[in-house]
Formats: structure tokens, C-alpha cells, sequence
């Protein structure tokens, strides 16, 4: 049987017609949870994209500073011991004017200068300092060179090396001492 509360609901005039509209309830619930839910998904989506992006980032840092920290090690090794190379420049330089001065006497203090010599070239050689050596009528080259004077000398064309004061020297590619030279500036 019928229940009597629910007939008087239904034949109530003013009950049936309330401002709650049915389909219009349908048509918004539905929606909104799924709203709210796209909502969210989109700021999840959004949420990964960053995070996948500094990702990202943090992973090329990091090997970008594993390139560096590289590079920086292999340029230690290289170039570490420049500082002692360049104090052993004037070792070189007085072993050669020892040398020059002696002239061709041919005794054991100068075989001794030339050995002691030689061996100092061989330990250069060996941690990668070679020896700038230009000779009278090479070009003058800045990037290798010092020019210690100009001078005009007749016979040659300017920018000739016509004397060599020192010898320069190369720590593997680097210029640890440029070659002191002097320069013509015969005209043209």
C-alpha cells in the first residue's frame, strides 16, 4: 500500500513545482566533480612538467660541472708546475751563457755545461716546456716573441729578427717565456 505521507507529496501542488530543477541537478553534478577533477589534473600535469624540467636542468648542471671539474684537473697536470718551470729558466739561461762564454776551449768544466745542459732540455722535454728558438732572418711572430729593440740594418726587410738576447720556451701550449729578440725596421 501506498504510503499516505508520500501520496500528499505528490499531490501537492506547491511541493512539485519548487525551484529544484531535476535535470538541471543532473546536468551540474556530474560536472562538477569532473571539473574539479581536470582542475587538479591539469596541476598535476603541470606539477611534473616543472619538476621534469629542473630535472632536467640539475642534470645538465651536473654534467656540466663534471666537464669542468675535468678539465680543470687535466689543466692542473698541464699546467701546475709552470711556476717551477719559470724558475728554472735562469738555470737554462746561465748554463747557455757558461757555455757561450767558454768558448771552444774543450776541457771537463765544458763538457760538464753542455751535459748539465742537455739533461736540463731533456727534463723540460719530458714535462712538456719546448724551447723557442728563433734564428737571425726569421719573421718577427708577437705571439712567440719579445721585441727587445728596433733597429734599421741594411739587407733586410722589416719585421726580420736580427739578433736573439734569449731564448723563449713553451709549457705544452701555452708561452711561458717569450724569445727576446731584436727587430728590423729596414723600410720596405
Amino acid at each position: 500500500m501506498a504510503d499516505p505521507k508520500e501520496d500528499a507529496f505528490l499531490d501537492d501542488p506547491e511541493m512539485l513545482e519548487e525551484d529544484f530543477d531535476l535535470d538541471a541537478a543532473m546536468e551540474e553534478e556530474p560536472d562538477a566533480p569532473a571539473q574539479s577533477g581536470r582542475a587538479a589534473m591539469e596541476a598535476i600535469v603541470a606539477e611534473r612538467d616543472e619538476m621534469r624540467d629542473r630535472l632536467m636542468r640539475s642534470l645538465a648542471e651536473a654534467e656540466n660541472v663534471r666537464k669542468r671539474a675535468a678539465r680543470d684537473r687535466i689543466e692542473a697536470e698541464q699546467y701546475g708546475g709552470s711556476k717551477l718551470a719559470r724558475d728554472m729558466l735562469p738555470v737554462y739561461d746561465n748554463l747557455r751563457r757558461a757555455l757561450d762564454a767558454a768558448g771552444e776551449a774543450n776541457d771537463g768544466v765544458i763538457e760538464g755545461i753542455k751535459l748539465t745542459l742537455k739533461e736540463i732540455l731533456n727534463v723540460f722535454n719530458k714535462h712538456g716546456i719546448t724551447l723557442v728558438a728563433p734564428e737571425v732572418g726569421d719573421r718577427f711572430d708577437p705571439q712567440l716573441h719579445q721585441a727587445m729593440f728596433e733597429a734599421p740594418l741594411p739587407g733586410t726587410k722589416a719585421g726580420d729578427i736580427i739578433q736573439v738576447a734569449a731564448e723563449g720556451f713553451l709549457l705544452h701550449d701555452r708561452l711561458l717565456r717569450p724569445a727576446q729578440v731584436g727587430v728590423s725596421s729596414t723600410p720596405a
